[in-house]
């Protein structure tokens, strides 16, 4: 039996079912049945069987051998690769080279040890499509540790490359300085110092981050953890004058980094180099003291310029943010009646029968450890003899304070025709940008700690890998930022500002995704974490189909879609 499809003049043809046999020396057709009313699927079906082959389920003829999460590595290496960040770490692909990349890659994804990295490469975990991706299934932690001896080797080519792509004569360089705690005790780098990260008990390491003025990493460099902020200053100039080979340059520093002696040292000789910082709470009462920082002028506006001697051939921009006074009034109530309950705590202690305290050293170092906790020992005048112990506020002192509430001074060597005194001040509130930075380095996404690598080079190698990590999310955070909670209409935000001193704004843009959860092509908002957890869920599939074997990706949905799309990444 067999089916055949016959003419039928203009009709449509006829689909038979029929047989044959020989009888003699002819051949006898009968038709058994006319399935032209059958759908073809179902003719097909028929004309198999007829053929001898053995039909089975679909379920049983398909099967998925492996599926492993792929979008989210597709996404984050494709946009790796985008920027280039493969040819500047070396120009030819090698082992090294791909290590490199995967931990760049893993450190975004699911940061963790070097040990962990290389299990996630090879076990079916969120990376393991990276590993199979780059052909590193089988990697052990002594490779990854080789591989970030070399990736050290290039750092200066690595930063002279970044700088030349995203600095030019006249630009505005951010700088600001952090540290992360350190696990162990051997490290030379390791220090006990100010801790940022509140772990006086931990010894910890200092790095410093120089950005562009929209926040992009250029170069990170490692220091000591006892390291003060101004000391580190001068090796950052070098780096951007020589290095860098800037003559015409702008950096912006916090007032702790660029203080006087280091603008008078490392600063004031350098010639194109200007900077902007803005003074201290002490320097600022020493102004008002003197005359020169009023409260009538900010009468009109909420910013002025003002002269003084002992800034001369400088800017100082007063600012008075009112919102501001109000956060400082409220926090400083709260840490003095903090500060009063401690210190009746001590009081309560000298007084009480059993065993009080006593001594005037006993007693000061209980004072001391109690007003150290809130900094508020200014604010309290205290009365220590062998066997009492009293206090009381210092009313002048809470007035005198208080009327600087509010009231901060940006000082620089920028010329008014370079940048007015608006410019200037929004200049400097872009070191957000570089505390943007740390945050997601050290704490939200690339966990930078704790640290647990004993050698100097290789926590230099750590935190190098995690700054070029953020590079590689810092543009996915830009291009993802319609499907984002992010605000992507930054002009549109400024709009709203009523000035540069007031409260940032957002856009309605943004307004609006944030009441309705929702973009404005209709689609679900998402943080950087969870949209990079939706296109986890895109898979690469091993499937076996009777005996071939294919890879075989999902079909992405509309929001997967959208982010390949902005991020101009194809699967």
């Amino acid at each position: 039996m067999y089916v055949e499809v016959v003419p039928n003049r203009s009709s449509p043809p006829a689909i038979l079912l029929r047989s044959a046999s020989r009888q003699g020396s002819k051949i006898v057709k009968q038709t058994l049945a006319n399935l032209s009313a059958w759908p073809p699927a179902r003719v097909e079906l028929l004309r198999r069987v007829l053929k001898g082959e053995t039909l089975v389920p679909a379920s049983e003829a398909l099967q998925i051998e492996r599926s492993l999460p792929h979008g989210h590595v597709a996404a984050t290496l494709g946009t790796l690769r985008r920027l280039g960040l493969e040819q500047l770490l070396a120009h030819k692909r090698s082992p090294d080279r791909d290590l490199v990349v995967a931990m760049i890659v893993a450190r975004i994804l699911a940061p963790g040890s070097k040990l962990a990295t290389a299990r996630c490469l090879a076990d079916h975990t969120a990376t393991s499509s990276l590993g199979a991706v780059l052909g590193l299934q089988n990697v052990d932690e002594d490779q990854l540790y080789k591989a970030l001896d070399w990736l050290l080797a290039r750092q200066t080519r690595i930063e002279d490359k970044l700088a030349q792509h995203h600095l030019g004569e006249g630009s505005l360089v951010l700088y600001d300085l952090t540290s992360t705690y350190f696990e162990g005790r051997h490290c030379p780098l390791a220090r006990f110092g100010h801790s940022r990260d509140e772990r006086s008990g931990n010894l910890q390491i200092v790095f410093g981050l120089l950005t562009s003025e929209d926040g992009c990493p250029i170069a990170v460099e490692v220091f000591e953890g006892n390291t003060a902020d101004p000391k580190t200053v001068a090796p950052q100039v070098q780096k951007l004058r020589q290095r860098f080979g800037l003559r015409q340059v702008v950096l912006v520093g916090d007032r702790g980094m660029l203080t006087s002696a280091r603008i008078g040292e490392d600063l004031a000789t350098e010639e194109g180099l200007q900077w902007i910082t803005a003074l201290r709470a002490l320097q600022i009462q020493r102004l008002a003291a003197d005359g020169q920082l009023q409260l009538s002028l900010f009468d009109q506006r909420d910013l002025a310029e003002i002269q003084h001697p002992a800034y001369p051939h400088e800017r100082l921009i007063a600012c008075r943010n009112p919102l501001l006074a109000e956060e400082r009034k409220r926090k400083r109530e709260e840490l003095l009646l903090a500060t009063e309950k401690q210190l009746d705590k001590l009081v309560a202690a000298t007084q009480r029968k059993r065993r009080p305290l006593r001594g005037k050293k006993e007693i000061g170092l209980a004072a001391g450890k109690m007003l150290g906790r809130y900094k508020m020992g200014k604010h309290f005048q205290l009365t220590i003899e062998e066997g009492s112990f009293r206090w009381q506020r210092k009313p002048a002192s809470i007035e005198r304070e208080a009327a600087l509430d509010g009231i901060y001074v940006i000082r620089t060597s920028v010329p008014a025709q370079t940048l007015n005194d608006a410019q200037v001040v929004e200049r400097y509130k872009r070191l957000s940008n570089v505390e943007r930075a740390f945050r997601s380095m050290k704490s939200v996404d690339l966990k930078v700690r704790p640290i647990y690598h004993h050698q100097a080079d290789r926590v230099r190698a750590h935190v190098l890998l995690c700054m070029l990590a953020y590079y590689v999310e810092w543009h996915m955070r830009r291009d993802l930022a319609p499907l984002l909670f992010d605000d992507e209409d930054r002009q549109g935000a400024q709009a709203l500002r009523s000035s540069v001193v007031a409260p940032a704004q957002r856009s309605e843009s943004a307004q609006k995704k944030a009441t309705t959860k929702h973009t404005s092509d209709g689609l679900p908002a998402h943080s950087f974490r969870t949209l990079l957890a939706d296109l986890g869920t895109l898979t690469r599939n091993e499937v076996r189909l009777a005996e071939q074997s294919f890879s075989m990706l999902a079909t992405p949905t509309a929001i997967q879609q959208r982010a390949f799309q902005l991020l101009q990444v194809t699967l």
